[in-house]
């Protein structure tokens, strides 16, 4: 099991749903740590519901000039946990070139960019941890996701990447790929959203896959084997389990 004890952790994404349940949830198991997500306002909120509380640094993972300064500011951490990200539900037929673009900018190159800011430092001592967070939906293509479900096929495949390299060395790398979650994000969806979990019961999950080790841990379990097993579907039999996106 994993000590978080004293550990410096940086967490972006962290103002709110899953990054602020888990933030609470390392914070109880004493971990020291550095919230990070765009509103000034939000993180001093989120911090002061943190037991012991926490350092703020306000970062755009959209733009790369202000990771740089975030992750300068910050310095040297134990690990990194990427959660940032940005959800619209969107068909082919609606395409919206702004929020598509946006979805992969912020979901996808902004994990990138966080994780380039701080693996130079991880490489240097040989010590660090890496957590990505990916998405049921980035298994297969699915309707309506059109933007979100790539970018997050993306984070895990960043994630995969990483892992290969890095799975020798003193570096751990780990993904989470959770379904529904009850967020103002998924409550933009207007269909049903089977096995939806709240922010806390999702980030005791994490958190677990987190301390005991093991690279991906998808959740909620049963929710899972349609995603993974679709893998090995034929494409004339995952498409026919979905309905079109129009």
């Amino acid at each position: 099991m994993r000590d978080f004890t004293g550990k410096r952790y940086w967490l972006v994404g962290a103002s709110e749903g899953l990054g602020l349940a888990l933030a609470q949830r390392m914070a109880r198991a004493g971990a020291r740590l550095v919230l990070s997500a765009r509103s000034p306002e939000g993180l001093a909120s989120a911090a002061a519901s943190i037991p012991g509380g926490a350092e703020t640094v306000p970062v755009d993972v959209a733009d790369s000039a202000s990771v740089r300064a975030a992750a300068d500011r910050i310095g040297t951490v134990d690990g990194v946990v990427f959660l940032a990200g940005v959800y619209w539900p969107m068909a082919a037929q609606d395409w919206d070139a702004d929020r598509a673009e946006a979805m992969l900018n912020v979901n996808a190159t902004g994990c990138t960019r966080v994780i380039g800011a701080v693996l130079p430092q991880m490489l240097a001592r040989n010590a660090g941890h890496i957590v990505i967070t990916g998405s049921l939906s980035g298994f297969r293509g699915l309707p309506g996701a059109i933007g979100y479900a790539a970018s997050k096929a993306a984070t895990m495949v960043l994630a995969e990447s990483l892992y290969a390299d890095l799975r020798k060395t003193g570096i751990t790398v780990q993904v989470a790929n959770p379904g529904f979650i009850r967020t103002r994000l998924t409550a933009k969806n207007d269909f049903a959203m089977p096995f939806i979990l709240e922010p806390e019961a999702a980030a005791d999950i994490m958190f677990t896959h987190m301390a005991k080790g093991g690279f991906k841990r998808s959740f909620p379990t049963a929710f899972s084997w349609l995603f993974r097993g679709g893998q090995f579907l034929p494409d004339a039999l995952w498409y026919r389990m979905f309905p079109p996106g129009k």
